[in-house]
C-alpha cells in the first residue's frame, strides 16, 4: 500500500532563470542543492524536505517540455510552501517591502487542515501559496 508523506519535488520550466533563482532564493529562502549546469539545464533548490526543480526552457531538458510558459501558459496551477510560525502582519510586511503582491489571507484547507494563506506569483506568472501556523502576534 502507498503512503504519501509529503511533496518530494515540483518542476517549473522557466526562461528567467536568474529571476526565477532570486525569487525563490533570496525572497523565500530556499537553497541551492544542486544546479547541472546550462546545457543540461536543471537547478535544485531546497525547500524544507521537499525539491523545487527549475529547468531552462533553452536547456536540454527543457526543450522536451515545449515553448516558453506565460500567464496563460504555465505548466502548474500552483504549488504550496509551508513556513514556520509567522504573524500574518509580518509576513505580509515582508513581501510588501520586496514587492511582492499579494492575496488576502483566507483560511484554505491544506495537508494538515484548515489555515490562513496567502498567494503571490513568481517571476513566470506560478501562484505560490504560503501557509504556517501563524503567529497571533
Amino acid at each position: 500500500m502507498i503512503k504519501i508523506e509529503g511533496i518530494d519535488h515540483i518542476v517549473l520550466r522557466t526562461g528567467q532563470i536568474d529571476a526565477m533563482l532570486a525569487f525563490y532564493i533570496d525572497l523565500l529562502g530556499c537553497t541551492l542543492e544542486r544546479d547541472t549546469g546550462p546545457e543540461t539545464g536543471l537547478v535544485q533548490l531546497r525547500a524544507g524536505n521537499a525539491l523545487i526543480d527549475i529547468v531552462r526552457v533553452d536547456s536540454e531538458l527543457g526543450r522536451v517540455g515545449g515553448g516558453v510558459p506565460t500567464e496563460k501558459d504555465n505548466n502548474l496551477d500552483h504549488l504550496c510552501l509551508r513556513l514556520e510560525p509567522i504573524s500574518e502582519q509580518a509576513l505580509g510586511d515582508y513581501l510588501k517591502s520586496a514587492g511582492v503582491a499579494m492575496s488576502s489571507f483566507e483560511e484554505r484547507y491544506g495537508a494538515e487542515g484548515f489555515g490562513p494563506s496567502v498567494y503571490i506569483q513568481d517571476p513566470d506568472g506560478n501562484t505560490v501559496e504560503l501557509r504556517s501556523a501563524l503567529d497571533k502576534n
